[in-house]
């Protein structure tokens, strides 16, 4: 603190404020107490508990009305909604007679507005920064499908040349990319321009790289556009209008609209203060809201019309022109002390505060290195460190690199840092201009990644040697010193290594990457290695049963995850949506070929008639082709039951081989893209997870240590928290990991590799409380972790003999083939 403090102490914690970061924190953000670090304020800032108290006070001690309404609570309820336009307008040190307010719900449907009413024609162009949202990005279908030309454009911008005298500001080139066109006769007449309006879009701040945007653009375009477009193919394009997309920098920087008039500035209140969300607002400039185009009409927008001939007379006010339906008045209510919190702070004091912290760890960031001197951090438009320059926002993206040059997925990242408490973001934060840009991706690389299956929130992390995304921090007024701090640490005792030993055949680092060599016991005292048990789980996601022999078949052990409970829209319901699952336990009985299935929470026990088949697993009661039982008051019955069981509309549905591809894999469902012959029923990987008891311990040691480090009793775990199908025992800890095929019994399997782990490890279900932790996930993260994945188990496939029916059975001997 006091090293931060000897360069920051200035910037850092409002000194001259009615409240310092330690008192607001205090006061105003007593939740976070509860070890959340938040730290993804470019998605959304935090509202603050005294501003939501003040919101609350005002709701439950008015009265608000409809305001289209001359009654008095409506008079009245309009009146809030002047003066709320008045504040925003205020914020942008707009005037009221240059600039107007529409409320929107949010900047997106602000964007919305501009392109769908802006007059393109066929001698328009549509302009725009390669470090754009999609939002803006979207306008271009507009512009495109009325003929007008659109084109992605790079702002350089160099310093004062000698002889150049410094009022005149920077110089500031925009370099094109290539011009895109649905018409192709504007081609062959480029001079055909007339007195076509074109639109130029930027970011006051990019939310990929947190880089601002010299506001002279503003300016430079609608005064001299020839000079500043020199160049490109819009050098001779007249009436330009500017449009600000401010919705993530006007938190710390708003646009002097008196200073750089905009046409067009959108912005979203939660990005602001947090509340309201779905509620934003498009400023338009009074003269460019006359020439736009609006065609449809509402309640709210028009004065007079007349339902059975063609007759309508608009509003003409803008706001009553563009505000379609009722205005979301008890939010723009709201919005008024998210106003007063920041008119206390100052929104210069809140960028020194929050740039400062970024400052630091960009920094940090950069100086990490490896245990063999290669860095560690790549941070994106991050060049100029100069806190006083200005030209930074309080946003970090980064990705980070092993010692060998490869890269982290940043869903690796993410993943730690949520074990770790510290909620961050990844990906390309719908800014897919500066990702490709930043990222150095090219077109071949794009379509190949897409090509591949990449879509955005998937986890393809890293194609091809490349990261498709990056890792973004960002700050916000209440964030502190000590949040900062912690990600830091982070990020040095997850991905910075010294180095590397190798245990059991795996890289590992860390603090607990090894345990003193006399905590393990040699080799030669391990017997060798025997099935300790077999669990069945018939319906994924719920509890299992323990057998001593159980029948094998095509998909595994018979009825193994045949079964899974699905939303009634089609999404897939697991314990990770509804860790209440847990408490559904389940048993079959082969014998009289009956599924039976309890909950703490259903009275009567539930039972379902199958039928046993092991080369063709299937329910008398279910149709094989949608999934659905013949008896619908047999389909009433059970899905009723497994609605009271976990709370929420569901049905119980049955694989079938002869559909799971096609509906599965069409859909996309989470965990079950499969090919159809690999026969694994509902599981996510394959048919058997295998976990070693040995493992288990040498698992709850680490546990052990690293609760004592922590002066806390962390619960030491069964080999059944990790949901096996086959529980062995004997040999050393994570042999396993070494092995190829084993022979349990007379029955040959082949090793798939390690078990990927998830949170859901994470959830326990202590006499019938369900209860969440980090742990073990978090202490195997920190020494089974490879190439993005934490390893613990081992999936296995059965080599099934269709000429042999094979049963397994507790107690058989376990032979392994090893590597």
């Amino acid at each position: 603190m006091e090293e931060f403090l000897k360069e920051f102490g200035d910037y850092y914690g409002y000194p001259d404020g009615p409240k310092s970061i330690t008192e607001i924190r205090e006061t105003e953000f007593k939740r976070l107490d509860q070890g959340v670090v938040y730290l993804d304020h470019a998605g959304s800032t935090l509202y603050s508990e005294l501003q939501m108290e003040n919101v609350f006070k005002e709701l439950t001690s008015n009265v608000y009305g409809n305001p289209h309404s001359q009654s008095d609570i409506s008079s009245a309820t309009s009146e809030i909604i002047a003066d709320a336009r008045r504040q925003v307008l205020e914020y942008f040190n707009a005037s009221p007679e240059d600039y107007s307010c529409v409320f929107t719900s949010g900047a997106t449907a602000a964007l919305k507005i501009v392109g769908e009413t802006f007059p393109w024609t066929q001698d328009s162009n549509f302009v725009y920064t390669m470090e754009n949202h999609n939002s803006v990005l979207g306008i271009r279908e507009y512009a495109l499908g009325k003929g007008a030309s659109a084109c992605a454009v790079d702002i350089e911008e160099a310093a004062n040349q000698p002889g150049q005298l410094a009022s005149s500001g920077p110089l500031i080139k925009v370099k094109p990319r290539a011009v895109q066109t649905r018409n192709t006769s504007k081609l062959q007449n480029e001079e055909s321009r007339g007195d076509a309006c074109n639109l130029f879009a930027f970011p006051s701040e990019c939310n990929f790289t947190g880089l601002r945007f010299n506001l002279d653009l503003v300016n430079l375009i609608k005064e001299n556009s020839e000079a500043t477009l020199e160049g490109t193919p819009f050098a001779k394009s007249k009436r330009w209008m500017v449009l600000i997309d401010a919705a993530k920098g006007c938190a710390t920087q708003p646009p002097n609209l008196s200073e750089f008039p905009a046409d067009f500035v959108v912005m979203s209140f939660y990005k602001l203060f947090g509340y309201p969300t779905g509620l934003g607002a498009l400023l338009v400039r009074n003269d460019a809201a006359k020439l736009l185009k609006k065609t449809y009409f509402s309640g709210g927008t028009v004065a007079a019309s007349i339902a059975d001939i063609d007759f309508v007379k608009r509003r003409e006010r803008v706001e009553e022109f563009f505000e379609d339906g009722s205005a979301s008045f008890l939010g723009i209510a709201a919005i008024r002390h998210g106003f007063k919190l920041l008119k206390s702070l100052t929104t210069s004091a809140i960028w020194m505060h929050t740039t400062s912290l970024s400052m630091y760890v960009k920094k940090k960031l950069q100086a990490l290195r490896h245990g063999n001197g290669a860095g560690v951090c790549v941070l994106y438009g991050s060049e100029n460190l100069n806190l006083s320059s200005h030209k930074s926002g309080p946003t970090v993206t980064f990705n980070l690199k092993r010692p060998d040059g490869s890269w982290f997925g940043y869903l690796e990242v993410e993943k730690l840092a949520s074990l770790s408490g510290i909620q961050l973001r990844t990906g390309c934060f719908c800014n897919p201009g500066a990702c490709a840009k930043y990222l150095d991706l090219s077109h071949s690389d794009l379509l190949s990644n897409v090509e591949a299956g990449h879509v955005c929130w998937d986890d393809n992390d890293v194609i091809n040697g490349k990261p498709t995304g990056a890792v973004r921090v960002s700050f916000g007024y209440m964030s502190t010193f000590e949040e900062a701090k912690k990600f830091i640490d982070f990020i040095i005792s997850s991905f910075v290594s010294s180095p590397r030993k190798i245990q059991n055949g795996i890289a590992v680092s860390g603090r607990f990457a090894q345990l003193p060599i006399e905590e393990l016991e040699s080799k030669e005292s391990f017997p060798r290695h025997y099935l300790k048990s077999i669990t069945i789980y018939p319906i994924k996601s719920c509890a299992g049963f323990s057998v001593n022999s159980w029948p094998l078949c095509r998909t595994g052990l018979l009825h193994d995850r045949e079964w899974m409970i699905q939303g009634l829209t089609g999404e897939l319901i697991t314990q990770k949506k509804v860790p209440e699952m847990s408490l559904i336990s389940s048993f079959i009985d082969l014998e009289e070929g009956l599924l039976s299935v309890e909950s703490t929470r259903c009275k009567d026990k539930l039972y379902i008639r199958i039928k046993s088949d092991s080369d063709s697993p299937r329910s008398d009661e279910f149709d094989s082709h949608d999934n659905i039982l013949e008896n619908h008051n047999e389909e009433n019955r059970i899905n009723g039951w497994f609605t009271n069981a976990i709370g929420r509309q569901c049905k119980l549905v049955q694989y079938s081989s002869s559909t799971s591809k096609r509906r599965l894999n069409r859909n996309k469902s989470p965990g079950l893209c499969r090919e159809l012959e690999s026969n694994i029923n509902f599981a996510n990987e394959a048919q058997f997870l295998l976990i070693s008891e040995e493992s288990v311990a040498d698992l709850n040691k680490r546990l052990e240590a690293r609760g004592k480090d922590y002066n806390r009793d962390l619960e030491k775990l069964s080999p059944h928290r990790f949901r096996p199908n086959l529980v062995i025992s004997g040999g050393e800890p994570y042999a396993e990991d070494k092995w190829r095929t084993l022979k349990i019994g007379d029955s040959n399997f082949t090793s798939l590799g390690g078990c990927n782990r998830c949170q859901m490890i994470n959830i326990s279900n202590e006499s019938g409380q369900v209860k969440k932790s980090n742990e073990p996930l978090t202490t195997l993260a920190s020494y089974r972790r490879v190439k993005g994945k934490i390893l613990f188990g081992t999936l296995l496939r059965y080599e099934h003999d269709a000429k042999v029916e094979s049963w397994i059975r507790v107690g058989e001997e376990v032979n392994p083939d090893r590597e």
